[in-house]
């Protein structure tokens, strides 16, 4: 008898647990007695003729701790259809076409499909095209708003405060104001997270605009009480009041690369205080790198909640965690509505609560 297949593909930027949901897929279709086509480089892995592997429990053992994703990924390519924040572009018909008799050929009855919002937003597009869709959320941001937790975020917050108390002794050292920037375009979680795990004395995200005087006036305060230091957060997507963020590449396909906040601030700093001050841009250290266990738990659960999805036909459904429980909802609820943080969550007056300023 010819064994039901099922697919999968991690699309957009990598992060850290995305192993973990191939192999808790994997493990939950075998037993089932199916069989499962990992394909490479995300979307692209669905052009003709195909690319793509059949993955198997020994071909997936020993991938949990690693970081990345052993199928690849790409946040470009011929099925991009997120170019920003809330606004998309159609598929081409071609491509779509194409990738139906890529799954066609292959005998794949469901598709799981490992992305953040903009990947989301073109499997949106191909479940609408009769496609058996089944989204997995990921993004380090934290910031899709039909899940409470999406996996890789606990690891970029590890990565951050791991990076803040290095950043400390090298700041009393010095008697500096060291500055990290770090990912969050339009959400400051790892910021909010990270910066409170790692004791940060500011953190700029950019949900509240920040006042250059402000933070200049507080960071003066701190010296007069005796502190020779201080630690910065900034979220490369934070703005000053009135100001914009700093875009370093706009967009041609996708979204508009941001950068360069870090060093702005760094500047202001210098200037309005005559403070020695230095910047470090975190960067893709926070995507790399071995995922926490509440990411290798979280990813896994995601990926047998997956294969639970396709076994009861629930396609153009997206697996979520919410009240500790992991469930589906239907993607269109996902994509498109960002998860920011309210500037009365209780994370921030938490932060507020011991002296953290946030530059308002």
């Amino acid at each position: 008898m010819t064994k039901k297949r099922i697919g999968i593909l991690t699309s957009g930027g990598d992060c850290p647990g995305l192993n973990a949901v191939i192999r808790g897929v994997v493990r939950a279709a075998d037993k089932l007695d199916w069989e499962v086509v990992g394909f490479i480089d995300g979307f692209e892995g669905l052009l003709q003729p195909g690319d793509y592997r059949i993955l198997d429990r020994r071909s997936t053992a020993m991938i949990m701790p690693q970081g990345g994703t052993i199928l690849g990924t790409t946040n470009k390519g011929h099925f991009i259809s997120k170019v920003g924040a809330g606004d998309k572009v159609g598929v081409a018909p071609e491509t779509v076409e194409n990738a139906r008799e890529i799954l066609q050929r292959l005998r794949i009855e469901g598709l799981i499909l490992v992305g953040g919002d903009g990947s989301l937003t073109t499997g949106q597009q191909l479940f609408e095209a009769g496609f058996p869709i089944i989204g997995v959320p990921k993004t380090i941001d934290n910031d899709l708003e039909a899940t409470a937790m999406t996996f890789g975020f606990d690891s970029a917050v590890a990565c951050v405060a791991d990076a803040l108390d290095r950043l400390h002794s090298t700041g009393n050292s010095h008697k500096r104001v060291m500055v990290l920037e770090v990912m969050g375009r339009h959400a400051g979680w790892i910021a909010l997270y990270g910066g409170l795990a790692g004791g940060a004395n500011v953190i700029l995200i950019p949900e509240l605009p920040f006042s250059y005087d402000k933070l200049a006036e507080y960071l003066l305060d701190r010296d007069r009480d005796g502190y020779t230091s201080s630690l910065v957060v900034v979220a490369e997507g934070a703005k000053p009041l009135g100001g914009e963020q700093s875009v370093r590449t706009a967009a041609g396909v996708g979204e508009y690369r941001l950068g360069g906040m870090g060093e702005q601030v760094a500047a202001e700093i210098v200037a309005r205080t005559g403070k020695e001050t230095r910047c470090t841009v975190l960067g893709h250290l926070q995507r790399g790198g071995t995922p926490t266990t509440l990411d290798r738990i979280l990813g896994t659960r995601f990926g047998v909640m997956a294969v639970q999805l396709i076994n009861e036909g629930r396609f153009g459904t997206m697996v979520s965690y919410l009240n500790y429980k992991v469930t589906g909802v239907p993607i269109a609820e996902a994509v498109h509505k960002l998860r920011t943080v309210d500037p009365l969550h209780q994370m921030v007056e938490t932060a507020r609560a011991v002296d953290v300023s946030f530059g308002d």
